[in-house]
């Protein structure tokens, strides 16, 4: 067996991992990664990356639908409806993965990264068997990043088989379901479910909660929640899944309604989304010695230390943030730092959290109800400006008005801090940026509103809400 022998190990080529090992290599530590899949992880191979490509041609092809009357739309009239086919959809989905994939591949060679293909297994907190195809190798390190990532979360009672998939099979579906039930209508449910009934599937939606997208308040959901009625997407609230069983045409998914009374629907496809756990009941990590709360999540401090000396956990698998990709990838250039000497811990004002259905939404920094209960604290008063989608003129080029969203900015009556800023509406995803630099320094309302917005653009919307905030929006009475 071959013993190879490195500064950094990193468990993991996702978001989180590839990102530590790259900044490793950039500052000069001699660095080995593991994975045992692909170089991208969930995020870009199975999750992220190819559901927003599905996202995207399930809005062109559904956009479609509109220039198919007598009179067009736009002045552009198709003379017969478009047609899917869906393995080339996948095909074309895979390209843009495969393009990514060799990015990574490129990026950790040229920080002089050894990528190892393989399944790693720890024999102790810094030692690690991986198997592949060429056989074992043993890897001794200094410092070890544990970056495993997140599985679906996978109902006991309704094991995941042919019929009954994950988002990772949702996305790779060759032909096009007659009848989708999600199990879950969070944010990964709701992303592919409206994008299959934009393709052409039926889509019913089982959520436990009395809401779909419950960790948003009622104003933000309220424009997702017209757009299901609207496009037929039928949603049954408080309502629990059961069972599937096989039938003579397919399979039936058994459940039990907001009146306790049982039911059941004819599906072809059944998609369980109820969430997703860390990857720590593998790869050795009960013999590495690190603590772990009830929910497998590897407990780390604010730099992302677990209690064995030089080993850091990051991304999903830690219990240090939310599972998100952007939360994994900041975590692994800070401790990579870290590692390093830098001075760094993971202490962020916001963490953006978007949802890409129709229309998206966007939250960063504190909910109107946060911001209420911290303003009492602080004995002042918050501050609540809105800007709707349907005043800005970028929106309406783009029909992104349509959907009865806006911009909203909460702040401090004393200081004007900005709290929290909040968005719904097509294409309203892509203000994220601006929306967290906002928070992370600091900005108070005059600081954007005296900051000039380029015309004819989106982020004017954001603009006008804070104009609003203070009072006085130009575009709005």
């Amino acid at each position: 067996m071959k013993t190879k022998r490195c500064k950094v190990l990193v468990i993991g080529a996702g978001p989180g991992g590839y990102v530590a090992a790259i900044r490793s290599g950039q500052l000069g530590m001699d660095t080995i990664i593991v994975e045992g899949e692909r170089a991208g992880g969930t995020c870009l191979i199975r999750g992220c990356i190819p559901s927003k490509a599905i996202i995207h041609a399930a809005h062109k092809f559904h956009s479609l639908e509109k220039h198919l009357t007598d009179k067009g739309h736009m002045g552009i009239t198709l003379p017969s409806p478009a047609e899917l086919n869906l393995a080339n959809l996948i095909s074309w989905k895979e390209e843009i993965v495969d393009k990514l994939n060799k990015g990574v591949e490129g990026l950790l060679k040229a920080a002089k990264v050894n990528l190892i293909s393989g399944w790693a297994k720890f024999i102790d907190a810094k030692t690690c068997i991986v198997s592949n195809s060429n056989g074992e190798i043993r890897i001794e390190a200094e410092h070890v990043i544990l970056a495993n990532g997140s599985v679906p979360i996978e109902l006991p009672f309704m094991p995941f088989n042919e019929n009954v998939i994950s988002s990772r099979e949702a996305l790779e579906l060759q032909d096009l379901p007659k009848h989708l039930v999600v199990v879950g209508g969070g944010y990964i449910g709701l992303e592919l479910g409206i994008a299959y009934k934009m393709l052409g599937s039926e889509v019913t939606i089982i959520e436990a909660t009395d809401s779909v997208l419950p960790i948003f308040d009622k104003e933000l959901r309220r424009p997702v929640e017209l757009y299901l009625k609207k496009n037929k997407v039928t949603v049954h609230t408080k309502s629990f899944a059961k069972g599937v069983e096989k039938t003579k045409t397919g399979i039936k998914i058994n459940y039990t309604d907001s009146n306790k009374e049982l039911k059941s629907l004819d599906a072809d496809k059944v998609l369980v989304t109820v969430g997703r756990k860390p990857r720590s009941k593998d790869s050795g990590i009960e013999k590495m010695g690190v603590k772990m709360n009830d929910q497998g999540f590897i407990i780390v401090d604010n730099k992302c230390a677990t209690n064995m000396r030089n080993v850091w956990a990051i991304g999903d698998v830690a219990d240090s943030g939310e599972m998100l990709a952007h939360v994994a990838s900041n975590q692994g250039e800070m401790v990579a730092e870290i590692i390093a000497g830098q001075i760094r811990e993971y202490d962020p004002v916001s963490v953006p959290a978007i949802v890409f259905t129709e229309p998206e939404i966007i939250s960063v920094g504190m909910s109107p109800e946060e911001g209420k209960e911290y303003c009492d604290k602080l004995n002042t008063t918050l501050l609540t400006g809105k800007f709707p989608l349907a005043a800005n003129g970028r929106s309406l080029t783009m029909e992104a008005d349509k959907t009865g969203g806006f911009v909203r900015v909460i702040a401090r009556e004393d200081n004007h801090q900005i709290l929290g800023i909040q968005a719904v509406g097509s294409y309203v995803s892509e203000l994220s940026g601006e929306f967290s630099l906002a928070l992370e320094m600091g900005a108070l309302l005059e600081d954007v509103a005296g900051t000039i917005h380029a015309h004819p653009t989106m982020s004017e919307a954001f603009h006008e809400a804070v104009l609003a905030t203070l009072g006085h929006a130009i575009h709005i009475s």
